[in-house]
């Protein structure tokens, strides 16, 4: 498997490079290669986030990986709060697998990656893994799916093309 370095982006998050492939022939930047790529978004564990050992609490691991799947979609150029105002759209994970590996701990810098695994009719797939930035350790995976709903009745709705397309 290829070496991943990780960079800060220009809108504050971070991404996942692996050498080589970005550059087209010429050298220049492939945007499909780019766009493949894991969106990477920074967590420090704060105090609030642990327990009395210092210990990240299970439950925090969610926050976490939902603060990734937001800003995601927000780099994408999809604003949750729009598409419930403008949309009457809102998403509901329907379920997640967390697999914890290591324990994150008081003060740590955490990187979540987030990928669009699938996209299935009206539900949406990511894959997800948390790393500890300073030694690149994994603590924890997870796997969502997630569904989109009218925000009014909660009632499927099919994505919209244009997110469809911002997503792809």
């Amino acid at each position: 498997m290829p070496v991943l370095t990780c960079s800060r982006t220009n809108h504050d998050s971070y991404s996942l490079r692996r050498p080589g492939n970005l550059l087209n022939d010429f050298g220049v930047i492939n945007m499909t290669e780019l766009n493949k790529q894991p969106f990477v978004w920074p967590v420090r564990v704060y105090f609030e986030d642990t327990d009395a050992g210092g210990v990240v609490y299970h439950a925090r691991y969610l926050n976490f990986f939902e603060r990734a799947r937001t800003e995601l979609m927000r780099h994408r150029g999809v604003s949750m709060t729009e598409l419930m105002r403008d949309h009457n759209l809102i998403w509901v994970v329907l379920d997640m697998n967390i697999r914890f590996r290591q324990a994150a701990k008081l003060d740590d810098e955490l990187l979540v990656s987030t990928e669009l695994a699938w996209n299935k009719g009206l539900r949406i797939g990511f894959e997800q893994r948390m790393t500890r930035k300073t030694d690149g350790v994994l603590i924890a995976t997870a796997d969502v799916s997630a569904v989109m709903l009218y925000a009014d009745s909660l009632k499927p709705a099919r994505m919209p093309a244009w997110i469809r397309a911002e997503l792809e």
